[in-house]
Formats: structure tokens, C-alpha cells, sequence
């Protein structure tokens, strides 16, 4: 019987390629996982019916290179989960939206594209908020995902059923996507190591935009080194989108020779909302990393405190326009009015959630006449302020400890009414978005609520292109061999 629990990415490739279990029967152990826990746990909107001939497929090719002694893909035969917003060739793609339901892909999203030259298997498409606008998973139109840790409480978001996926052991790794914290909070909140990388590593090409100068794809997993094996086989200069590239990494520190200098902003144990229990948890991931031979110094970051108000400027203007391509007339579904203009009002107004609808509105007016350069222009000025600070203090140190959520998970339905105690959770991980660095959340402690442990995770932070640095780091806090 295979251990899913013990699994990891890099343990599965180990056992495929010795022969200890198949590709198919690791696909039957998770599909059988799936069955007995997804009802509790709403994590996959569809479990594709070809799973098992996909596994039937890598089996093969397994033989072939086995045969021919080549080395071995470092996806081959691995079962992963794909955020509902990320397209897949003749499957369904819905962003969790009604607006959405029934839309087929016309073709691969680039990084899935590359999971299929890797030969990695697709489990199925898991839940998220609508459009990934939320960070909890509760705006999905299917219902929320529940935590596996605590089932009464998030997930987190917007990648939520990514995270809960590779958590409740439902998937050996996922792809979700993040545009202000949407796969380090969740990965926070459900115990696992999320990863955003530097905008432009990984190309947008298939991915459904929701605001196209920040969203990044970025891996989930139990470890660091399997998220460092997911992206390095996504990542890549793109023609399909014209802000990917390939960085350079010859301005980091070189890890192997030198041992790193972390800083911690001074401004951010100021900020109202910080949980005691997440401070405790920090403060003990800080203790950790010296007792490993890091340095830790303070660094200052004067103008981080106005990235969530830049943030909810900027993000929702991105909305506004990249949701106006959903109007029920070229694809998706449509509800039916007495002329065109109807036929609009009606589709976006019946089959876009709420929040949806809040920031198209929000973004529309700060885009409109008169208010662009009250609004949207000044938040980018402060969005370089931000930039600024963030190069200043890195020429001091190597990489940024943070925390990644102000608390762990909160019971569902909590702050589901109130949108500005959900805009809150945003604070310590848009900063990273604004200004497209790299920055992965990884298991740091645990904090005690009605009688359960829930997970707590840190948040480390490098300049552009440090995904390197930040997986090495990460490895050695995570005692990863």
C-alpha cells in the first residue's frame, strides 16, 4: 500500500523509477484518496475521467526510458491538481464562476504545456475564488473549500483547493496562481509550502487574467525541493507572453559559499492585526534560521505600510478591464435579454458573484474621467516608492523573513460579510506582487484554536530571480535533505 501521507515528489520519482509501485497505481491511490475525502472537503470541481489512461501513458514511457537509460522526467507519473483558472486543451475551465460554466479550453496554458512535456498527470481541476478575486475560497460559486486541518475553517485563497489538495494528500503537488497572496495564504493556512515566483518567470499564456502586472502561476507542494522541481519545469521566457523572461542570477549570493543575511522589516510587527500566536511563530522561525548560522538584522521598508491601499487600486482597474471580456457573448454562459445591451447587463449581473461585481465597479470608477490620476496614477507612483524601499534593503541583505498571513485560519463564514476584514489578510503578501519579486510561504509552527492545531506559515522574500536562494533557505529551515 502506497503512503500517501509520507509522499513527496522526489520520493514518488525514486519509487516509479525502481519499480516499487506504477504510475497507475500511485493515479488509483489518489483517486481513491479523492473519493472517500472531497465531499467533506469541496477541493476538486471535476476529477477527469482519463486519469488512469493518463497513468497508463507515463507507464509507458516510464519503460521506454528505463530501456533506452535516459534519465527520467522529473514529473513523469506525478499526479497533480490544477487550479480551475488555468487552461487545459479540451477540458473545462470555469475560474469557480457561473459565468464560465461549461466553457471548454481551446488550448494549453503554456506551464501546462510543459507539465505535458514532463509528463506529469492531471488529477482534475480544483475549487478557488471566482476568478481568483478573495482569500478564502468562500467566493467561489460551488461553495468554499474547507481546511483539512480544521474542515469548519478556510482553506484560504484564492488558491484554496490548491493547497488543500496537496494538504489532505488529494495530490502530490498543484498550480494555482497569485496576484496578492492567492498561494502563499493558502499554503499558510493549510500547512504546506506555496511558492510566488518573479513576475515574468513563469509565462501568463493560458492563464485567465484577473490583473495582468501582477498575477503569477506559482507551485504548491509538501516541500521546498518539490516546489523548486515544479518550477523549474514551468518557468521560462515565452513568445505567447511578451512580459516572461529569463533571469539572470549572477547578481545573487552564491548560498553554497556564504552563509545569508535575512532581514525583518521593523514596520511590519507595527501592523495592526497581527496575531499574537503568528508573531510567536516568527519570532521562533527568526531563532531557527540564527541557530542555523544565518544572519538576522533589521532592514526598513518605510513605505510598505500603503501597499495594501496601492494594491486596491491597482488591482481592482486591472479587473475592471479584464472582466469586460465576459459578457456572455463570445463564450461561457449567457442569460437572454430583450436587446444586446440587456443581454449584458443581465449575464454579468445574474452569473458574477459579488465581489466579482465589486471590483469591476471599484476599478471602473478609478479608471473613469477625472479620478485615473487621483486614483490609479498616484497608487503606481507609490507602487515604485514601494520598489524603491525593497532595492534599498537589499543591498544590506540577501533575502526578507515576513510573515505570511496575520493569523492562521478563520472559520468560514467569519469575515465573509465584512470585504475589508478579507482585504486585511492581504498585507504581508501583496508587497511582493506589487513589485514582481519572488517570495514563498513554507510551514513555520502551529497555533492553538477550539482544540485544534492549525498550521502557521512564514514568508521569505528575494530580489528578482532569487527563486534559488529562496529554495536553498527554505530547504535548510525545513531540514530538507
Amino acid at each position: 500500500m502506497i503512503n500517501l501521507k509520507e509522499l513527496t515528489i522526489k520520493k514518488a520519482r525514486k519509487h516509479l523509477d525502481d519499480g516499487d509501485f506504477t504510475a497507475v497505481d500511485l493515479a488509483k491511490a489518489y483517486l481513491k484518496e479523492i473519493e472517500a475525502k472531497n465531499k467533506e472537503l469541496n477541493v476538486y470541481l471535476e476529477v477527469f475521467s482519463d486519469v488512469l489512461e493518463q497513468a497508463t501513458e507515463a507507464d509507458r514511457q516510464l519503460q521506454n526510458f528505463k530501456t533506452s537509460k535516459l534519465e527520467t522526467p522529473a514529473l513523469l507519473g506525478i499526479p497533480l491538481a490544477i487550479k480551475d483558472n488555468i487552461l487545459i486543451k479540451g477540458r473545462k475551465a470555469g475560474s469557480a464562476s457561473k459565468i464560465l460554466e461549461g466553457y471548454v479550453a481551446t488550448y494549453d496554458a503554456t506551464a501546462i504545456k510543459k507539465l505535458k512535456e514532463a509528463g506529469a498527470i492531471f488529477l482534475g481541476r480544483v475549487n478557488m475564488d471566482e476568478f481568483a478575486m478573495g482569500g478564502s475560497t468562500e467566493n467561489s460559486a460551488y461553495g468554499p473549500t474547507r481546511n483539512p486541518h480544521d474542515s469548519g475553517r478556510v482553506a484560504g485563497g484564492s488558491s484554496g483547493g490548491s493547497a488543500a489538495a496537496v494538504a489532505a494528500n488529494l495530490a502530490l503537488g498543484a498550480l494555482g496562481s497569485d496576484t496578492g497572496g492567492s498561494v502563499r495564504q493558502p499554503a499558510s493556512f493549510c500547512g504546506v509550502v506555496g511558492l510566488k515566483p518573479t513576475y515574468g518567470s513563469v509565462s501568463r499564456s493560458g492563464l485567465m487574467a484577473m490583473a495582468s502586472s501582477l498575477d503569477v502561476i506559482g507551485p504548491v507542494a509538501k516541500t521546498a525541493e518539490d516546489a523548486e522541481i515544479i518550477f523549474n519545469v514551468i518557468k521560462g521566457k515565452d513568445p505567447l507572453d511578451s512580459t516572461s523572461s529569463n533571469f539572470s542570477t549572477s547578481q545573487l549570493p552564491n548560498f553554497s559559499t556564504s552563509k545569508l543575511t535575512i532581514g525583518i522589516p521593523e514596520e511590519i510587527l507595527k501592523i495592526e492585526g497581527l496575531s499574537q500566536s503568528v508573531r510567536e511563530v516568527l519570532d521562533s522561525a527568526k531563532a531557527k534560521f540564527e541557530s542555523l548560522g544565518f544572519k538576522i538584522k533589521p532592514v526598513s521598508l518605510p513605505k510598505i505600510k500603503y501597499s495594501l491601499s496601492a494594491y486596491y487600486i491597482i488591482v481592482p482597474a486591472e479587473v475592471s478591464s479584464n472582466m469586460a471580456r465576459f459578457d456572455g457573448v463570445k463564450y461561457g454562459a449567457k442569460v437572454p435579454g430583450a436587446d444586446l445591451l440587456e443581454d449584458y447587463l443581465k449575464t454579468r449581473g445574474e452569473l458574477l458573484g459579488p465581489e466579482v461585481r465589486r471590483r469591476i465597479i471599484i476599478g471602473t470608477y478609478v479608471l473613469s474621467s477625472g479620478y485615473y490620476d487621483a486614483y490609479y496614477h498616484k497608487a503606481n507612483v507609490v507602487r515604485g516608492f514601494i520598489a524603491d524601499d525593497f532595492a534599498n534593503a537589499f543591498k544590506d541583505v540577501d533575502l526578507i523573513l515576513m510573515p505570511t498571513a496575520p493569523s492562521p485560519a478563520f472559520k468560514i463564514g467569519e469575515k465573509a460579510a465584512n470585504p475589508l476584514e478579507l482585504y486585511l489578510e492581504d498585507v504581508f503578501t501583496v508587497p511582493a506582487n506589487l513589485v514582481g519579486l519572488p517570495a514563498i510561504s513554507i510551514p513555520a509552527g502551529f497555533a492553538e484554536a477550539d482544540g485544534k492545531k492549525l498550521p502557521v506559515g512564514i514568508q521569505l522574500i528575494a530580489p528578482k530571480g532569487g527563486e534559488g536562494v529562496i529554495f536553498k533557505a527554505s530547504r535548510e529551515f525545513l531540514s530538507e535533505k
